[in-house]
């Protein structure tokens, strides 16, 4: 007997997978408030150098005093780390002129004047992160990342070792601590580390959320599991959009987004942990106990399973065997699925911060235009949960990527004048762009077997991770061809989007129990 049949005979989707469904995705509606805070807990409001002596210009309007003391664009906007030496009175009488002596012209001496009329204070003017310190400012998000691709491989590892829900438990409670103490910052230097340490907490919740799920629910309704914990993803950046609207500033902004991490330890007490893993590491009883339960719940009283069934369903896995990263690799199907879905979610992560860093065009503020791109992944999912049951996941993942990357390369096509064309093509992006995301999820968990799930997720996690970070970089390539950043996204989504025809189909598949299966 399989697993997937056990599942038939205690209802594979009943009131139990909903409860725990439901329960699971309320630590999925955090995720993005975290991942994208960035957005507005180091946003930068419009600034200028402060004026010394400022008060001695009683005379004149605060619009004078801007235009004798620091110096314009062409566009006619004062600099924001610029300033005059001395005050340029001559210009009062012809703003138009320009001063011919850039000796004069000197940075910001005195600090910066901010303007607070949309946010009260960012990390950016609580520690004057503008300038040449602007670097420091974006860094925060890049140890965040890094601290999110150490808990890929952290938390793969000890989900398949220790078990689902324990380790749930324990990047929740971290993911609370860290926050928490993140809001407290008193200083630079202890933000960026308990933003890092938040990043290894969070990756385990996106880890383990998922898998945990469908390792409950029958093989008809894999699909339905996947894309609904993945709009739970889109609700999240919507509520981040109204939460940065009512929480303008940064310390409170933290902890009304790590807040709702204390709902979902509570919640998790009615999860069990996944049957699948405790029968594949030998512990028949507690996979009895829950599978009892989930049958009751499920109003199926007539099954009646022994432990004795149970213990023959358990893989063969020698006394103290363990698997590890390297068990990816050592057999030729694993090694090639390890290869492909590697290179695949590379290429969805690399794609998808690309768009979300690049898409413009709304003229919306930014609260308004993180709440659309939220809404606007919500068509894409629905959609992949059509096509991924009717052409299955291989082509859907393939072509989502590949349609990606023909849109970013449609945006270095057409003129720039074409500006509602353009707008409408990168939307189209953004939406194939979240649908590969969607799917990526659902088909890698698929792919590989209960010993090796958690692994698998938490070294293609790694690797897109590392496509995140290298995304932002991407934009620098601008200094030597202008349109060679939307180039490289095109080419690497077009790519990594054909290696996906090289993985396996997994619809109406059973889900793999162990390494044998698979070879």
């Amino acid at each position: 007997m399989k697993f997937e049949d056990l599942l038939l005979e205690i209802g594979g989707f009943g009131r139990f997978q909903i409860l725990i469904l439901f329960i699971l995705c309320l630590p999925r509606i955090n995720l993005p408030m975290h991942f994208l805070l960035h957005n507005f807990l180091a946003a930068t409001p419009s600034h200028h150098c402060a004026i010394p002596h400022q008060a001695a210009f009683v005379n004149l309007t605060m619009e004078e005093v801007l235009l004798i003391s620091i110096p314009r664009e062409p566009d006619g906007t004062f600099r924001s780390c610029e300033m005059f030496s001395q005050p340029q009175f001559h210009l009062l009488l012809n703003s138009s002129l320009q001063p011919e002596n850039n000796s004069i012209i000197q940075h910001c001496q005195h600090g910066w004047v901010y303007d607070h009329s949309q946010f009260t204070s960012t990390i950016s003017t609580q520690w004057d992160l503008v300038c040449e310190q602007r670097g420091l400012n974006q860094a925060t998000a890049t140890f965040f990342f890094i601290g999110v691709t150490v808990g890929a491989v952290v938390f793969g590892y000890l989900s398949d070792r220790f078990g689902r829900k324990a380790m749930l438990l324990l990047s929740l409670v971290c993911s609370v601590v860290f926050g928490m103490l993140s809001a407290a910052s008193v200083s630079y230097s202890m933000l960026v580390i308990t933003r890092t340490l938040t990043g290894v907490a969070l990756s385990g919740v996106s880890l383990i959320v998922l898998p945990l799920g469908m390792e409950w629910v029958d093989i008809q309704h894999r699909t339905f599991s996947g894309v609904l914990t993945s709009i739970f993803w889109s609700i999240g950046n919507m509520l981040l959009a109204m939460v940065a609207y009512f929480m303008r500033e940064w310390h409170w902004l933290l902890v009304a987004v790590t807040g709702p991490c204390l709902l979902s330890i509570v919640c998790l007490w009615w999860v069990p942990e996944s049957a699948r893993w405790l029968i594949a590491n030998g512990k028949v009883k507690q996979a009895h106990r829950h599978l009892l339960r989930c049958a009751r719940m499920n109003r199926r009283k007539d099954f009646a399973v022994s432990p004795e069934v149970l213990r023959g369903m358990a893989t063969d896995k020698k006394p103290g065997e363990s698997y590890s990263y390297i068990s990816l690799f050592r057999t030729p199907v694993l090694r090639k699925i390890s290869l492909c879905s590697g290179a695949v979610w590379f290429g969805v992560a690399f794609s998808y911060y690309g768009m979300s860093l690049n898409l413009t065009g709304f003229g919306l503020n930014m609260y308004l235009s993180q709440f659309v791109f939220g809404i606007i992944e919500i068509p894409s999912k629905m959609i992949m949960y059509v096509l991924v049951n009717r052409v299955g996941r291989r082509q859907s993942q393939a072509w989502a990527l590949i349609l990606t990357g023909l849109c970013i390369g449609a945006n270095v096509i057409i003129p720039k004048p074409f500006t509602s064309l353009r707008s409408v093509v990168a939307i189209m992006g953004k939406g194939f762009s979240e649908a590969a995301f969607t799917t990526v999820f659902l088909y890698t968990s698929e792919l590989y077997p209960t010993v090796l799930r958690q692994n698998g997720m938490g070294y293609t996690s790694f690797v897109a991770r590392l496509g995140g970070a290298l995304a932002p970089l991407v934009f620098l390539l601008d200094e030597v061809w202008r349109s060679l950043p939307e180039v490289t996204y095109c080419g690497v989504a077009v790519c990594c989007g054909s290696v996906a025809f090289l993985l396996p189909e997994t619809l109406n598949v059973r889900l793999p129990e162990g390494i044998e299966d698979m070879e």
